[in-house]
């Protein structure tokens, strides 16, 4: 039986990735993440829990394991970009130098990166594919940045070791599992708003004109993804867009968990908040090449995965 690693696994896509893994049922899973795991995830998988920038940890965390997922990482909102710049490359570097490290140490048979819509933050061709990266210009955010580095990272150690990468991209994540940050835009969109419409907040306030378009994927896809990712040989040495195709504007998803917290359409306000300086104008992905290679599409659309996750809140 295989042995996997996931960094990062007790947050909210780790969760999903682990559940499929366990449900999948050939593996053995181990966690490493700082924060606590949940009872389900300590009593099937093992927890490891360290600061993996450290490499003597992350040499402990990737120990006897033939596959690697990387999830750990600082992330969060826009809000986030422009509150801990410097943070947020200090962590997600530190992080790679170690792992990589103990990974190309290891020689372990696949290494899964998770990188960032991000990647794509001046993109300028639509829907955008994998191959326009190298025509697209260098992320102007820290974490965007930071998550590019990621793949330039998988990119070195194969032409140097023969690391045998895949990276994957997840836009616009959001599901079960993640809660709103202590203010708006530290967390994503999703779980901000969803807290905002079961108070009801109204007007519901939102950053910059509404207009933003995004491609909102539901955690259980994505997670699919990463572990199509994990197992299928065409996915070597690739790097494939983990996305749904239905672009939406920020206004529409607004609305959206406005009913779906059981608020009258009719009452639908909003006030618009100056943005940020980073705050993408368009995010709308190809996934054709995943799906042609790897068989994989997003399967929740908006409506049914917001409703999922409105009912999560109020479960707690």
């Amino acid at each position: 039986m295989s042995k996997v690693l996931v960094t990062g696994g007790a947050g909210t896509i780790g969760g999903a990735v682990v559940r499929l893994l366990a449900d999948d049922g050939g593996w053995t899973i181990r966690v490493s993440d700082q924060r606590p795991a949940p009872d389900w995830m300590e009593r099937t998988c093992e927890i490891h829990t360290a600061d993996l920038r450290d490499l003597n940890a992350a040499r402990d965390a990737i120990a006897d394991c033939t596959h690697v997922v990387h999830l750990a990482a600082i992330v969060g909102g826009i809000a986030n970009f422009h509150k801990l710049p410097f943070t947020l490359l200090e962590v997600n570097h530190g992080l790679y130098n170690s792992i990589f490290h103990a990974a190309i140490d290891a020689g372990v048979e696949r290494f899964v990166y998770v990188s960032s819509s991000m990647a794509f933050e001046r993109a300028e061709e639509y829907p955008t594919t994998e191959e326009s990266l190298d025509r697209t210009l260098t992320p102007r955010s820290s974490y965007g940045f930071s998550k590019l580095a990621g793949e330039y990272y998988c990119r070195a150690a194969n032409d140097e070791f023969g690391f045998p990468f895949s990276i994957v991209r997840p836009f616009n994540a959001y599901g079960p599992g993640e809660l709103p940050g202590d203010e708006p835009g530290i967390a994503h969109l999703v779980p901000d708003l969803i807290e905002r419409c079961l108070l009801p907040e109204h007007p519901l306030k939102i950053f910059g004109s509404g207009e933003q378009t995004r491609t909102l994927t539901h955690i259980d896809d994505i997670a699919r993804g990463i572990i199509t990712a994990l197992k299928h040989d065409a996915a070597l040495h690739e790097d494939f867009n983990i996305s749904a195709n239905e672009e939406l504007t920020v206004k529409e998803i607004a609305a959206i968990v406005w009913e779906e917290c059981g608020n009258d359409p009719g009452d639908f306000e909003l006030e618009h908040l100056e943005s940020f300086a980073v705050d993408v104008q368009r995010r709308w992905p190809s996934t054709e090449k995943a799906k042609r290679m790897l068989g994989w599409e997003a399967q929740i659309g908006p409506r049914e995965g917001i409703a999922d996750t409105v009912a999560w809140f109020r479960s707690r």
